[in-house]
């Protein structure tokens, strides 16, 4: 078995056990086309060597998953959008998997560019794990928070404090918003009474996506799994509700702007914070990161508080996501949960 094959079996793993039955069953179909030399070891030829590690870090096989899907959305692919997944009706892989396998010959130059760029998602239920941690800040400083995206995307999870969230039998946030999730819950409750007011947002992204631009929009969508329809439905109504908000996210790079933005002042509780986008960076940049992000923390006094939220994965375990927060002065580390990598559920530590 080739490792790249592997690797697609893997994933297809993880998608059954994420909630995703189309996707794991498409995925094992290409694991088939690749060690049978069909269409899909041609498209994924820069992985052809590469071991299941280096898959999995280029994310590779979410590309291509991505980049098919961006086909469906586009209506580009008539056949392919009369067998994909929709609401209310069974899917017939047969007829998905011909559907693929010809439109990785006909649409090979196009695939092949989109899976050259790593996935560009914006998973807006992960703010449903966030949101405990800003409200563990704001308990601890009795702070107004002024709140640091980095690696923000679209920006989506910049309006954390604008949606509906149920957490288990607790609700919190604008029952009237047009974006609602419900998570999971497990162990104590959050602070829930804890007073939110967010005086200052602002979120950086080295590549971000224009909500406004058709092409960039379609693409954010493209990463939504297919037969996952409430979440496409979520993500949309967050899409709408950014533009409509005017959100705006500075092309920049992650260590500068952390550097020049997000240092602590006196008044309010500085929050820098970002979710599954450290093992995107290159080592050296995390590094960097790091150092720009202890600096501000060193910085910090009970007046002018300084926080390093971060949802990633655990460090001695890539399938384990948790909930890390840093609090200055004082620094501890802490982890506050383990949670699901799109924010389905929350085991709750504190």
């Amino acid at each position: 078995m080739s490792e790249l094959a592997s690797a697609f079996r893997m994933q297809a793993l993880g998608c059954a056990n994420f909630g995703s039955p189309f996707h794991e069953a498409l995925l094992n179909r290409a694991a088939e086309d690749i060690e049978a030399g069909g269409p899909t070891l041609a498209l994924m030829a820069p992985w052809a060597n590469a071991t299941r590690k280096e898959v999995f870090a280029d994310a590779s096989h979410l590309r291509l998953l991505g980049g098919l899907h961006n086909l469906v959305l586009s209506g580009d692919d008539a056949a392919m959008v009369a067998a994909y997944p929709r609401e209310g009706r069974p899917t017939d892989m047969e007829a998905v998997w011909a559907a693929v396998r010809a439109a990785m010959v006909t649409h090979a130059d196009r695939l092949a560019a989109f899976i050259t760029h790593e996935p560009q998602t914006n998973e807006v239920r992960r703010s449903a794990v966030l949101l405990p941690g800003f409200l563990q800040i704001a308990k601890e400083t009795g702070l107004p928070l002024a709140t640091f995206e980095i690696a923000a995307s679209a920006g989506l999870n910049l309006n954390w404090d604008r949606y509906a969230y149920r957490l288990g039998d607790k609700s919190w946030g604008d029952p009237a918003s047009p974006v609602s999730m419900e998570s999971v819950w497990e162990g104590p409750a959050p602070a829930l009474d804890a007073q939110i007011r967010v005086v200052s947002r602002a979120a950086c992204d080295r590549r971000p996506s224009d909500l406004t631009d058709t092409d960039q929009s379609l693409r954010l969508l493209s990463y939504i799994w297919p037969d996952q329809f409430e979440r496409m439905a979520r993500i949309r109504a967050a899409m709408d509700l950014a533009v409509s908000l005017g959100v705006k996210v500075e092309e920049t790079d992650a260590v500068d702007w952390t550097a020049r933005m997000a240092a602590p002042r006196p008044g309010v509780a500085t929050v820098a914070y970002h979710s599954v986008f450290w093992q995107y960076m290159p080592a050296n940049s995390q590094a960097a990161l790091a150092k720009v992000l202890e600096t501000h923390g060193q910085a910090a006094t009970a007046e002018a508080p300084f926080a390093w939220l971060r949802m990633e994965p655990a460090a001695d375990n890539m399938a384990r996501m948790e909930l890390r927060l840093h609090l200055w002065p004082g620094g501890e580390e802490r982890v506050l949960a383990e949670v699901h990598p799109h924010g389905a559920w929350v085991k709750w530590a504190l």
